[in-house]
């Protein structure tokens, strides 16, 4: 009996294609905007934990100032290279810490200029930043201690200098001053705030502060834990250590700030959830839309169908036949809406991963729930007009024109 209730559905449905097809395109546009949604958001949020953890290992960002971004730091004296050393000898649960002190300027090589960041650092610069050579080598110990005249270049810098050349080896000028490349570091991509990572040029600190920018300040201190470190009480020890070499008097603020990448990058991701959430929560409402046109041409349907309904009551059909093809019908509408949807939302979110160079994450989960979601709007929304076909007095019904 349901065999045939289906087949008769599908008849139905075939005999009014187009008007059938423009019944479904709620469902079709709800299902492939939640989805697709859902699926960039997931991918979003991948790339904002990979872009994060790049940045190093149980990483710990020290750096003057009250809070983080432009201006934040006025008015703060910088650190110096013995508060790197204090923290690393005073502080459990500290695997390394590296000193750090940014500048800009044009570098030139092989004929050619690129304007970048000249960036110094201390010997676990390479280790507390997560980054690994391509070619070459790291510095040595004497040359950190002496200042000497070397530097690492970024993958963004070694292509726009020397193009498909090797870099090792020769001699760049960053903002007039020589050193010798012996090393390239691999390659990271876009950071989390949008940067390019690997556009610099790394210098040991010693070398920066005498030839490049003539002080000694350092404006960041990273610090990267141990495994299983307890990052509150590493932090604490920090501001602790700190505030005593800063000789800040108790009760005053600190004039620094303490940043854990870790919960950097839960934030951002969880950010990023509560937005995906919200934009897949406003897509779902066309899939209600898309239950209402179907509602009212399963309506029109029982109109444009009353003397066959009528028939089929007087020759015997039970009320739960005539109302189980009305809701099948719909359920096949809407389930065809989920299918569909769901290949247009595998394509968009692919293509859309691409232009925004973000992880493609395919989720089954939200994949199933949106199909199960737009069968139930079948149900609910065919449900008023299968019970409004059933009802029919047969003999009204066989008098309808």
């Amino acid at each position: 009996m349901w065999l045939n209730t289906l087949v008769l559905a599908l008849r139905s449905i075939r005999r009014n294609l187009l008007r059938s097809f423009l019944t479904v395109l709620g469902v079709v546009i709800g299902v492939a905007a939640v989805v697709t949604m859902v699926t960039v958001g997931n991918g979003a949020t991948r790339a904002i934990q990979q872009q994060i953890a790049s940045l190093g290992t149980n990483l710990l960002q020290v750096r003057p100032g009250q809070r983080l971004g432009p201006g934040g730091g006025a008015g703060a004296p910088a650190f110096k290279l013995t508060d790197a050393h204090a923290i690393a000898t005073q502080t459990p649960g500290v695997l390394a810490v590296a000193a750090e002190t940014r500048s800009s300027g044009t570098v030139v090589a092989n004929g050619r200029n690129w304007s970048s960041s000249i960036v110094g650092g201390s010997a676990d610069w390479l280790l507390t930043n997560n980054w690994a050579l391509a070619d070459g080598r790291p510095f040595t110990d004497d040359e950190h201690r002496v200042g000497a005249a070397v530097c690492i270049i970024g993958e963004t810098v070694r292509r726009e200098l020397y193009g498909p050349n090797p870099a090792v080896g020769d001699t760049i000028r960053a903002r007039q001053v020589p050193c010798e490349v012996v090393g390239v570091l691999a390659p990271k991509g876009q950071g989390a705030f949008g940067q390019d990572q690997d556009d610099l040029v790394l210098m040991p600190i010693n070398t920066l502060h005498r030839r490049v920018v003539g002080h000694t300040r350092v404006f960041t201190l990273h610090v990267s834990m141990l495994d299983g470190a307890d990052a509150s009480a590493v932090k604490a020890t920090i501001r602790e250590i700190l505030r005593e070499r800063r000789s800040i008097p108790e009760g005053e603020e600190d004039n620094f700030n303490v940043l854990d990448t870790q919960q950097l990058a839960e934030t951002m991701a969880g950010t990023t959830r509560v937005m995906t959430m919200l934009l897949g929560a406003v897509a779902a409402v066309s899939l209600l839309v898309g239950g209402i046109g179907i509602m009212n041409i399963m309506l029109v349907s029982v109109t444009e169908r009353t003397r066959e309904i009528g028939l089929r009551l007087a020759i015997g059909a039970l009320e739960r036949e005539v109302m189980g093809q009305f809701l099948i019908e719909a359920v096949v509408l809407a389930a065809l809406g989920g299918v569909i949807g769901l290949i247009l939302a595998l394509g968009a979110s692919l293509a859309i991963s691409q232009v925004m160079a973000v992880p493609f994450v395919f989720d089954p989960a939200i994949n199933a729930v949106a199909f199960a979601f737009s069968a139930l709007i079948g149900v609910v929304f065919g449900y008023v007009p299968a019970r409004r076909a059933a009802r029919l007095d047969p003999i009204e019904a066989l008098r309808h024109e």
